[in-house]
């Protein structure tokens, strides 16, 4: 079954524009990323929570994206 967080992570992918802008603000601001995928979510009706993005993302096999869930904790 797929979730609302990958279903959601897979449309933002393929908005290439939308997916560059959520990197270059997580790199600065990781909170501030998760609350706008959260928004991005609602927008397209595909609600999810700040703990379903991360859970989705924890799954990933992407080093960057690891990194930046680290960062959005407050370790680093």
């Amino acid at each position: 079954m797929t979730s609302n967080a990958e279903k959601l992570y897979k449309k933002i992918a393929e908005d290439s524009k939308k997916k560059q802008s959520l990197f270059l603000m997580a790199l600065n601001n990781p909170k501030l990323a998760l609350d706008k995928i959260c928004e991005i979510g609602k927008e397209l009706d595909i609600k999810v929570s700040k703990e379903e993005v991360i859970e989705h993302l924890m799954t990933l096999d992407d080093e960057q994206t690891k990194l930046w869930l680290i960062k959005a904790r407050g370790g680093l």
